[in-house]
């Protein structure tokens, strides 16, 4: 019987073989070499794995975005993004395969920041853009924007008050605003025939421009020449063709100066638009008006334009009459 109280079978080693065997067996492998440890793996993933596979090459390019573009930094922003007018300039790349490539800062400023970008696809011939990028909302210092956003409103009350109140989101809110708010005023006036660069996209706070230049030097801007009397009459005349056609609009530019005009193989070019004022919407944009036309009729009377007060009168007098605006117009906020 066993501790159990069961019985216990009969087994091998009640006569003792067994235990010798064991014990025999145990001589005959101290006895033998042991197999060499690779042979026993060998043998062993044969049994479980098959043959052993051929060495794997890695990647050189570990760690990398293998389905990133070809080369460039990005690529391009078009598919997403909101697109300029119709019909398009055939110097747009539309391609979703092409590839954004950053070439340098054309222009720092108080709200955003000027990139030069050629874009194309690998082989093809390229274009140069000027990506216009609105700062982040600890970097940004609009510059008196309370009084441009006048008459412009979001849908919801609270996106409203975060951009009064300032807040990170409102900042954000901003941006965005003012982004579309320049990509709007550029394809209005594109549309328009007048002389702005095309809006080729707007996304988030990025807005694409046509970029205005020869290669990839920008065109000066009015501030920087120094016009003879025939070049400056011409200048003076196309500016005011181009304010009468944002008053046939109901704007203003709203931060006219001589360096917010490009001269372009003669021809004047209108930018920095994110703040247009609509004259007859915003309480204040009479007085934008006559600042604007005050600070540009400064710049050309400096540069002696004959008798520059009579032609500054004349231009704000014909332009408040394309507004139907009365009154004064001399003041600003």
């Amino acid at each position: 019987m066993g501790p159990s109280g069961l019985e216990t079978p009969p087994g091998p080693t009640h006569d003792g073989s067994f235990t010798r065997g064991r014990r025999a067996a145990r001589r005959r492998f101290a006895a033998e070499p042991a197999p060499a440890a690779d042979a026993y793996v060998s043998r062993r993933r044969r049994r479980t794995t098959g043959p052993t596979p051929p060495p794997v090459e890695l990647d050189g390019r570990a760690g990398e975005d293998v389905d990133g573009p070809p080369e460039g930094d990005r690529w391009s922003t078009w598919d997403g993004a909101d697109h300029g007018p119709v019909p398009r300039p055939d110097w747009v790349v539309t391609a979703t395969g092409a590839v954004d490539t950053e070439l340098g800062v054309l222009k720092t400023g108080k709200e955003a920041d000027v990139h030069l970008v050629r874009r194309g696809v690998p082989g093809d011939a390229a274009i140069l853009l000027a990506a216009k990028r609105y700062r982040s909302p600890e970097h940004r210092m609009f510059h008196r924007d309370a009084g441009y956003l006048q008459g412009r409103r979001v849908r919801r009350s609270r996106e409203t008050r975060a951009m009064a109140s300032r807040t990170d989101f409102g900042r954000d809110l901003l941006a965005g605003q003012w982004a579309r708010a320049e990509f709007a005023a550029l394809s209005t006036l594109w549309s328009a025939g007048l002389p702005v660069p095309y809006p080729v996209s707007v996304d988030d706070t990025e807005v694409l421009l046509e970029f205005v230049g020869d290669g990839e030097a920008a065109a000066p801007r009015l501030a920087q020449l120094r016009p003879d009397p025939d070049e400056l009459a011409d200048l003076w005349a196309q500016l005011r063709a181009a304010l009468q056609g944002l008053a046939r609009h109901g704007l203003t530019h709203g931060d006219l100066s001589a360096f917010n005009l490009l001269v372009h193989r003669g021809r004047l070019v209108m930018i920095d638009l994110p703040q247009v004022v609509d004259v007859v919407g915003n309480p204040f944009g009479p007085s934008y008006l006559g600042r604007d036309v005050d600070r540009i009729g400064a710049w050309f009377a400096a540069r002696g334009l004959p008798d520059a007060a009579a032609a500054q009168d004349a231009l704000l007098a014909d332009l408040m009459g394309e507004l139907g605006i009365t009154g004064p117009a001399t003041s600003h906020p």
